[in-house]
Order: C-alpha cells, then sequence, then structure tokens
C-alpha cells in the first residue's frame, strides 16, 4: 500500500524534530560565540528574540522548558552579558528576562550562521527550485501542523495571557513535545 503524502513529510521532518538534532545544530549555531552560550543556553537567547521581554516563566512556555531550568540558564547569559532582568513595569514584583545589546548581536550572528547552512544546502539546487521549497515551507508552517493554531480540534488560535503587554491575549506556542510543536530554531 503506498503512503500517503502526509507520511513522506513526517518521515522527512522526524530527524529534523529530534532533540540530538537540534542539540547539534544549537552547538554548531553557537560555537565560539563565548562559553556562556551553547547548545543548553540557545533556545533561551532565541526564545527571547522571538518573545520580547518576558518572564522566566513564559519563556520556558515558549521554549518548552520549565521556568527553573530557564533561570539557570538565563543566570549564564545574564553573567556573559547577554540578557539582563529588569522590574516589569505592570508589576513590579516580577521580574523581566531582555536581551542585551550583546545578546542581540549574539542571536544575529546565530541566525546568520543558520542562513548560511541552509544556503549551502541548497547550493547543488536550481535558484527556482530552492525559492519554490522556502514559499511552500513558509506556507506550511503558516498554515499545517505547526502552526499558532490547533489542526486536530479546528478550534483556531487559543491564547493565554502573553508578556506582550497586561491584559492582551496572544496565540499559544505549541508546546515541542506535541505533534504540533516548536523546535526553536532561530
Amino acid at each position: 500500500m503506498k503512503e500517503s503524502t502526509g507520511h513522506d513529510i513526517a518521515a522527512a521532518l522526524g530527524p529534523l524534530l529530534r532533540r540530538s538534532t537540534r542539540a547539534s545544530l544549537y552547538a554548531h549555531l553557537t560555537d565560539g560565540l563565548g562559553e556562556a552560550l551553547d547548545e543548553l543556553t540557545y533556545p533561551v537567547l532565541s526564545g527571547l528574540a522571538r518573545t520580547g521581554p518576558c518572564s522566566a516563566a513564559d519563556l520556558g512556555r515558549e521554549i518548552d522548558l520549565d521556568r527553573t531550568t530557564v533561570t539557570r540558564r538565563a543566570d549564564r547569559l545574564e553573567r556573559a552579558g547577554l540578557l539582563r532582568r529588569a522590574p516589569d513595569p505592570a508589576d513590579r514584583r516580577a521580574t523581566l528576562l531582555t536581551l542585551t545589546a550583546d545578546g542581540h548581536a549574539a542571536v544575529t550572528a546565530t541566525r546568520r550562521r543558520l542562513a548560511t547552512a541552509i544556503d549551502d544546502a541548497l547550493t547543488t539546487w536550481p535558484p527556482a527550485e530552492a525559492r519554490t521549497f522556502a514559499r511552500l515551507l513558509r506556507r506550511f508552517t503558516d498554515r499545517g501542523p505547526f502552526a499558532d493554531q490547533d489542526p486536530f480540534t479546528d478550534r483556531g488560535p487559543t491564547t493565554r495571557r502573553g508578556p506582550s503587554a497586561p491584559g492582551e491575549n496572544r496565540p499559544v506556542p505549541p508546546r515541542s513535545g506535541s505533534p504540533q510543536g516548536r523546535t526553536g530554531v532561530g
């Protein structure tokens, strides 16, 4: 019996979604960028670049780590000058994690390395095919099972209180352990 296109795509995505694949990629992206930035702290730095200032608990939900793990890894990044803690203007009892200028520079460097690695992997592809792949992959991630919605219930985006602004709702990112989970790359 012939497998469906969905099965073929799921099989191709499997290696990309493995934790060991992500750890190896993060190690490559962070190599030589300082002792504090490695495959363990990269998701904190990258996640913070995506979310903007937020609490360790909110960041943990975004990158699928518990608050205490985020806090330990943020401590390393803070000592290296890549992030800082600041009082939450909406709740002075709370603390927000914020990237520093050096943190932003590190994120820029890792994203440049990722783009270069992808470009290198596509050098044997005809340019039109590479552009088509990029366009179709974007469409798949925007509308497929990796989108900010629950494709298994057709309920559309779910919301939670987020670090954006008090009282403002934002989509709940999927957990990386779920079928629609994020990898946190980039």
